[in-house]
């Protein structure tokens, strides 16, 4: 059933009624009044109850919307959306961003193979072309949910890797207890539709998109370190990025 969330509307405040809006409908998401999946009131019953233009209401959802607060689905309506990651532009592990939300990483390690061959991972590393390198295929869960698929290539000094070590920790954590620092790193970020497989192993639907990351990092020095090829649910991961013109 879906809630009608109490909402204090001051028409006499020079801050815009959608905006005031907005923020109290992500203050109850926010607050855990409202939980993930649960129903959102409708447009039209909003805007008679609150005595509101249907634009004024819509604009206010659609910020929601766009934050990842709430997804809009054919045939189901408008729900609160799975918890996200909301990832930073900057140098971190999912597995370190996870942590650092409150929220409980698990790794499942699908591959691991030491003699793998792929000329475009090569040629990051600043390896000939048919270089063995150290190829990773690991499932990332946040609690329960499976939430990302993560493919990365390493140079073959790393072949002793374990599949215990990769699933104890993230990837950058078992580098830097091996003294290898990623300091910078170069990011293309970017969305797909999702292979048959994908969606089996990440549990999504035929209409979900992937939004997808790859990522060449670099030790302080210049050489190359890592190169990895990720996809993750759109529903549960989004990444904040800060501009500025100075």
């Amino acid at each position: 059933m879906t809630a009608a969330l109490p909402i204090q509307l001051d028409r006499a405040s020079p801050v815009p009624l959608y905006h005031q809006l907005a923020e109290q409908l992500t203050a109850a998401i926010t607050g855990g009044t409202l939980r993930p999946g649960d129903p959102f009131e409708n447009e039209i019953a909003m805007s008679d109850r609150l005595s509101l233009s249907r634009p004024t209401v819509r604009r206010a959802i659609s910020e929601l919307v766009n934050q990842g607060l709430l997804v809009r689905r054919r045939g189901i309506g408008t729900t609160v959306a799975s918890q996200m990651v909301h990832r930073k532009a900057e140098l971190t592990s999912l597995y370190e961003d996870l942590v650092r939300e409150g929220r409980t990483p698990r790794t499942e390690v699908l591959s691991l193979n030491c003699e793998a061959q792929d000329d475009r991972a090569a040629g990051v590393l600043e390896l000939p072309s048919g270089t063995p390198l150290v190829a990773v295929v690991r499932l990332r869960y946040a609690g329960d949910i499976p939430l990302a698929i993560m493919r990365n290539w390493l140079p073959p000094a790393l072949d002793d890797l374990t599949i215990e070590q990769l699933t104890a920790d993230g990837l950058y954590a078992v580098l830097r207890a091996r003294g290898i620092r990623p300091t910078v790193a170069r990011q293309r970020i970017g969305a797909r539709n999702a292979t048959a497989e994908e969606r089996r192993t990440l549990h999504m639907s035929k209409a979900e998109p992937l939004v997808t990351m790859t990522r060449s990092a670099y030790a302080a020095d210049g050489a190359p370190v890592e190169f990895g090829d990720h996809c993750y649910r759109a529903d549960q991961y989004s990444v904040d990025v800060v501009v500025s013109d100075r």
